[in-house]
C-alpha cells in the first residue's frame, strides 16, 4: 500500500453480529458493497466502532480477508491494534500481513498508561516488525495518551509509518502538523463532528463512524469541500450534524449500529457486555435517525468533481 492510497473517507466499520453472536458475513458484505457503491476510498476492519476488544484474533482475520475477496481490487483494508502488549501487537502485525491486510492502525498501548518514550517504542517496535504501512491513531480524550509533536518528530523516521488519525478533537492541530511536516504524513480527520472543518484545513481523508449508515453523505461532504464547494458541503453538513454527534458519546458503537440497522445495511446486536440500546435511550437515538432519513438531502453528482481546494 503505498502513501498515495492513504487519501478519502476509510469508514471505520462496524462488525455486524447475528442473534447467535457470530459474525454476520451477510450483512458486512451488504455494508461493504454501499460503502463501495458511495465512493469510499478503503476500510478499517476490527477498530473500536467495530468492537475489537471483543474479537478474537481469529475473526479479525477473517474480516481481513473476507474484505479482501469483497471490496473492488486494489482497493485498501486496513486491519486495527490495540493491544496492551507490545508482543501481542507484533504478532498480530506479523500475521496480519499474511491473511492479506494493506496496512495497520495502531492505537497506543491499552490499559497502561505509557510515557512519550514507551508509546514511541511501541509505535516504533510494530512499525519495524512488518513491511505493512501505518497510521498511528492520536486519540487522549479516548484512550489518555497524547502522541506529541515532538513524538512525531522520532516516529517520521519511521519509513512505514505513513498516516496519522488525529483525533485530539483540536482543530488547529491538523496545520500544526502540516506547518512541521508539511507531506511526510498524510492527515486522516478522526472525529465525525469535525470533518467539515478538518477537511477545510486540508485533512487528506476522514476515518468515519456513521458512515457506516450513510456513506453517500459522508463523501460527498468530503469530495464538494476538495472541489471547493463548499455552501453544498455545509448545507449537507449541517443535516449532518446530529447523527455525527451520535459518534462522540460512550455508546457509539451501539448509536451507529442502530443507525445502519435503519437503513438496511447492518444490524443491531452487539456483543457483550454491550447490550442494545432499549426503552427512552433508543427513543431519543431513533428520532435523531429518523428525522434525518426524513430530510435526507438529495446529492448532487459528487463522484466526479474535480479536485480544485486541495491545501495540501
Amino acid at each position: 500500500m503505498n502513501k498515495e492510497l492513504w487519501q478519502g473517507i476509510f469508514p471505520a466499520l462496524v462488525t455486524p453480529f447475528t442473534a447467535e453472536d457470530t459474525i454476520d458475513f451477510d450483512l458486512f458484505d451488504k455494508n461493504l458493497q454501499a460503502q463501495v457503491e458511495a465512493g469510499i476510498s478503503g476500510v478499517i476492519v476490527a477498530g473500536s466502532l467495530g468492537e475489537a476488544s471483543t474479537l478474537t484474533t481469529e475473526e479479525k482475520f477473517e474480516l481481513v480477508k473476507y474484505a479482501k475477496k469483497s471490496l473492488p481490487a486494489g482497493m485498501p483494508v486496513v486491519l486495527c491494534i490495540a493491544e496492551q502488549s507490545t508482543a501481542v501487537a507484533v504478532n498480530i502485525a506479523k500475521q496480519a500481513e499474511s491473511n492479506g491486510a494493506d496496512g495497520l492502525m495502531v492505537l497506543p498501548p491499552m490499559r497502561y498508561k505509557a510515557d512519550d518514550d514507551e508509546t514511541v517504542a511501541y509505535f516504533t517496535t510494530i512499525a519495524n516488525s512488518t513491511v505493512l504501512p501505518l497510521m498511528i491513531y492520536n486519540n487522549p480524550v479516548d484512550y489518555k495518551i497524547e502522541v506529541t509533536l515532538s513524538m512525531f518528530e522520532e516516529l517520521a523516521k519511521i519509513p512505514n509509518i505513513h498516516a496519522i488519525k488525529e483525533s485530539t478533537r483540536d482543530v488547529s492541530n491538523v496545520t500544526r502538523l502540516f506547518n512541521r511536516f508539511g507531506d511526510r504524513f498524510r492527515i486522516f480527520c478522526g472525529v465525525d463532528t469535525l470533518i467539515m472543518e478538518e477537511v477545510m484545513l486540508g485533512a487528506d481523508g476522514v476515518v468515519g463512524g456513521l458512515v457506516d449508515a450513510f456513506p453517500k453523505e459522508t463523501v460527498a461532504i468530503f469530495n464538494l469541500i476538495k472541489a471547493g464547494q463548499y455552501k453544498e458541503a455545509v448545507s449537507i453538513y449541517r443535516w449532518y450534524l446530529p447523527l455525527l454527534e451520535l459518534d462522540i458519546h460512550p455508546k457509539l458503537v451501539q448509536n451507529i449500529k442502530l443507525a445502519a440497522a435503519q437503513v438496511g445495511i447492518s444490524s443491531e446486536y452487539v456483543r457483550a457486555p454491550r447490550m442494545v440500546l432499549t426503552g427512552t435511550e433508543r427513543e431519543k437515538v431513533l428520532a435523531i435517525i429518523n428525522k434525518a432519513i426524513e430530510t435526507q438531502p438529495v446529492l448532487s453528482d459528487y463522484l466526479n468533481l474535480t479536485n480544485e481546494a486541495s491545501l495540501a
